[in-house]
């Protein structure tokens, strides 16, 4: 079987630390085509993850001109996923583009819309669904064990791991700081597990407070504040159609020692689970109640079907999968949509200090 023709769109750290490496390592994808504004970067990548054939772009427009490339993987800036991603499907590629949709709920709508006029596979990039933990809680909420989950958290806080490299700190490229960067996770996790998309209001805020702070303590260097244009921290309260809440909470820099990555609270009629320390399930049962704490190892989950591969690597071969054997995507433009739009909701609501309502 001929491998799949794959096209690289942003030669920066997201594709060098994770679409690369992780494709390398799928037999059926066979990267071909490199492409960034800095040719440098375009050149190194395809001497470390391509071929001798292998193509070097400047411009993804005369990229996307190749009828032999199947797939495009977009890894740029934030305030470019949409108008890439639909070019790419308006060329005939099926897109894998990396986390959030896009800068604007506006723009992924045009992604989605794009994708159903075209016929093309469109999924965004967020790999957390592909942990070992999140695949067993996953199988647990969709099998009914937690019954009906009416409250969650999302959680994404850092005490002091402020990205200062790139334009993460770019308002204008990015769209906003850690509630479209590590909030998006979290609020992808708690929806796909509770399988709900359907919200009714957003009341949040976003706080630009350590952000201005010279000389700051930080895991990746002191930042400038005169660069520093996004928020710090984003928290939000959400009401779903059901009556269903969930608390997000993103954080970049805060002065805490709770300190959680795209992890999830979820609390339910016939049981709660949480993934702050371990796996943790918990409950009542004949009358006593129970936690259960998942065994883990070095894998994963124990004796979890796949636990042994990287969630990276497990993200790139589903894809691929659904490429060559026309698969459903298992994260949808849809779903992507809906976080992409309770985000802007929640950056609204900060603006204008009032609850953001959906029709």
């Amino acid at each position: 079987m001929s491998k799949v023709r794959i096209g690289i769109i942003g030669c920066g750290g997201i594709a060098n630390g994770k679409h690369m490496p992780s494709l390398a390592k799928v037999h059926e994808a066979e990267m071909v085509a490199f492409c960034d504004i800095v040719v440098e970067r375009a050149e190194d990548a395809k001497r470390r993850f391509g071929y001798q054939e292998a193509a070097v772009y400047s411009n993804y427009h005369d990229m996307l001109r190749d009828p032999s490339i199947t797939v495009i993987h977009v890894c740029t800036p934030n305030d470019s996923h949409a108008e890439i991603s639909i070019a790419a499907m308006e060329a005939g590629k099926h897109v894998l583009c990396e986390k959030p949709m896009a800068k604007t709920a506006h723009d992924a709508r045009r992604m989605l819309d794009v994708a159903k006029s075209t016929g093309r596979k469109l999924s965004i990039g967020y790999n957390n669904r592909f942990r070992a933990d999140s695949r067993y809680l996953k199988d647990a909420c969709a099998a009914g064990e937690l019954g009906e989950i009416y409250f969650a958290k999302a959680h994404a806080i850092r005490r002091r791991a402020v990205p200062t490299w790139g334009v993460f700190l770019d308002e204008e490229k990015q769209g906003g700081g850690p509630l479209i960067d590590i909030g998006t996770h979290a609020l992808d996790l708690a929806l796909w597990m509770m399988d709900n998309y359907k919200p009714k209001v957003v009341l949040g805020r976003a706080y630009h407070k350590l952000s201005q702070t010279e000389n700051a303590a930080n895991a990746f260097g002191s930042w400038d504040p005169k660069q520093f244009t996004v928020e710090d921290s984003a928290f939000a309260m959400i009401t779903m159609e059901n009556g269903a809440s969930i608390m997000l909470e993103s954080s970049w820099a805060l002065n805490t020692l709770e300190v959680d990555e795209a992890k999830v609270t979820l609390c339910g009629t016939k049981a709660g689970a949480d993934m702050k320390k371990g796996l943790r399930i918990n409950g009542e049962k004949n009358s006593r109640l129970y936690v259960n704490e998942v065994e883990m190892n070095a894998g994963g989950v124990a004796f979890y079907d796949g636990a042994s591969e990287n969630p990276e690597e497990l993200e790139m071969r589903t894809w691929i999968d659904a490429v060559i054997n026309d698969k459903d995507v298992l994260v949808t433009p849809e779903q992507a949509l809906v976080v992409s739009e309770i985000l802007e909701a929640v950056y609204e609501s900060s603006r204008t200090g009032k609850a953001i309502h959906f029709e």
